[in-house]
């Protein structure tokens, strides 16, 4: 018995491990439809201990294999030992796949009625990945939806977000479970009846044009710098680091918009008046906005805000509201402070930015903004693109090294451009920059770890899409709906 129970954690975990390669860089989407199947068919008809149990396995393997770079973070960037690093990262996975797991005891309470698991197995999934979106300032990392960013359920996603198209993952998986359990030519047709609708729905639905482009398009040029991480912060590089700027940037004065990434100028904004006022005059004179990110403040005593700043021909700030635990800021910091090199990473004292910001302008466009781990954010992204013409996100994914972090960042703000139909830029220090239009396809992008330029022609788009309007909201009721009416049918059952 206890070897038969070690096979299936293994299978479990190593099913679990599966699920990211149907993500970027991998793209194997149908991958994900079988990994979940695989954990639905272990969970189906099990008592809530088991279904607790073996989705924590699975959530296991999914973390640590699809988040396996935060042990470059901590190891690398970090300055801690490799055994610190992988205690860490193992830690930070167990801790996302509890929460992930949570949701599926549910399952227990599953009367044994055919078909009923095509609803409650995709609702237990979506609550799953909500629940990551917003606990303890959330986790919205590996989503099963963006397995869909290149496949025609993407279409589905300017009407419920990436969470309705992991519902659909999960229908598909569901079905393929129902197929296994039932075993018979009526339930087989029925679930890939289902199945084909929801594809051939997306397909039609990405011809219908949710936003329309403005007359006047705007040239745009992208700034990679490829500084490395163990320089960012270093006093005796900073003067190298700025002048790198200003001469990527010589050539390119006259563009209606030049970015440079999230906190490219590695010192605080009270420290560096005088450069900023000669970017700013430079820029004024070239009719050019640019758009930098710093460390802001208004006092040197603080607070701190890591924000994006427009110099030149427009003015405006944006301060980051989503910060990065231990990246940006410190959980419990009275307590843990001075432990160890991880906890006092430069930059590890930031405050959240205000909720409600006004957008930044360039060129006569609204530009809504996105620092690093905000395009994660579905909900947040889809408030602040209801009035803006382009989206725009930068980051500094020098912190992931050579890892699959950065592919799964990009496919993030494919995805967002795809839910809002709006086209994005994509600022970042060493990769990957990038133009995706408004239906997430990626136009241009430039190779990672080498500095260079990215120019291009981008044209603003007006309206607004059914997500953009209402975000998750819908699919994550109709789920929470759904598995009020599981619990209601078995207190109806035991009364």
């Amino acid at each position: 018995m206890r070897t038969k129970s070690m096979t299936l954690f293994l299978g479990l975990l190593f099913a679990g491990a599966l699920l990211p390669l149907a993500l970027a860089p991998f793209s194997y989407w149908p991958i994900a439809i079988i990994s979940m199947a695989i954990l639905f068919s272990n969970i189906y008809e099990q008592s809530a201990k088991n279904a607790f149990t073996r989705s924590l396995i699975f959530g296991l393997g999914m973390f640590g294999s699809g988040v396996s770079w935060v042990f470059v973070s901590m190891y690398v960037f970090g300055d801690i030992s490799a055994l610190l690093a992988l205690i860490g990262t193992f830690l930070f996975c167990l801790f996302n796949a509890i929460f992930f797991a949570l949701p599926f005891v549910l399952c227990s309470l599953m009367p044994k009625r055919r078909f009923l698991a095509l609803a409650v197995l995709p609702a237990l999934w979506v609550i799953s990945e909500w629940i990551r979106s917003w606990l303890f300032t959330g986790f919205p990392w590996l989503y099963a939806g963006y397995s869909h960013t290149d496949t025609w359920l993407s279409g589905w996603a300017p009407v419920g977000g990436v969470l309705l198209l992991s519902f659909f993952t999960a229908l598909a998986a569901a079905a393929l479970t129902q197929i296994r359990v039932h075993k018979d030519l009526g339930s087989t047709l029925a679930a890939l009846s289902l199945v084909a609708v929801m594809f051939l729905g997306g397909l039609a639905l990405q011809k219908i044009n949710w936003t329309e482009p403005v007359e006047t398009s705007v040239s745009v040029a992208l700034i990679q710098p490829n500084v490395d991480q163990s320089d960012k912060w270093s006093i005796t590089m900073r003067s190298q680091i700025m002048h790198n700027l200003v001469a990527q940037t010589e050539p390119h004065w006259g563009a209606d918009i030049i970015i440079w990434p999230e906190g490219a100028i590695p010192v605080l904004y009270t420290q560096i008046s005088d450069f900023l006022d000669d970017i700013h005059q430079r820029a004024l004179a070239s009719k050019t906005t640019l758009i930098t990110g710093l460390p802001s403040n208004q006092k040197p005593e603080g607070p701190y805000y890591n924000s994006m700043l427009a110099l030149g021909a427009s003015h405006g700030i944006y301060n980051k509201t989503r910060l990065v635990p231990f990246g940006e800021y410190v959980p419990l910091e009275k307590l843990i402070r001075g432990l160890n090199n991880f906890f006092d990473l430069p930059m590890s004292s930031f405050s959240l930015g205000s909720k409600n910001q006004p957008l930044l302008t360039a060129a006569g466009q609204n530009i809504s903004t996105a620092i690093c781990y905000e395009i994660a954010y579905p909900d947040l992204v889809a408030k602040n693109s209801r009035n803006s013409n382009i989206l725009l996100t930068v980051s500094n994914d020098a912190w992931f090294g050579d890892s699959i972090a950065p592919s799964q960042h990009m496919q993030m703000a494919r995805m967002r451009a795809i839910e809002n139909a709006k086209p994005v830029m994509r600022g970042t220090n060493n990769g990957i920059t990038g133009f995706i239009d408004h239906r997430g396809t990626v136009i241009k992008q430039l190779s990672q770890f080498s500095p260079g330029v990215l120019t291009a022609t981008v044209t603003p788009y007006i309206g607004v899409t059914l997500f953009s309007k209402f975000g998750s909201w819908p699919i994550v009721i109709f789920s929470l709906l759904i598995l009020t009416f599981l619990v209601l049918m078995r207190l109806r059952r035991s009364s």
